[in-house]
């Protein structure tokens, strides 16, 4: 499933990020900030009616990143604890 495609409040798992053509910088960053395999993951807002930005939080580090952005990444819903 894409981060994208995350359900609002779900906790997902950082399964990877896609590189959208060779040398791609933006996956590059999102990799840099955090999103790497392995990392817990959650959706915790988006803009008016479902539109940009998403608000993404890692540990309880918290990003802006654009539909496009997040749809790189790759994620495995967890079961809420």
């Amino acid at each position: 499933m894409r981060l994208s495609d995350l359900p609002k409040g779900s906790p997902a798992v950082v399964d990877r990020v896609d590189d959208a053509h060779a040398d791609d910088v933006i996956a590059q960053r999102l990799r840099d900030l955090g999103f790497v395999a392995g990392e817990p993951v959650r959706l915790v807002a988006c803009g008016p009616m479902g539109a940009d930005p998403l608000l993404i939080q890692i540990g309880s580090t918290r990003f802006a990143l654009r539909r496009s952005e997040a749809a790189r990444v790759t994620v495995c819903m967890q079961e809420a604890a």
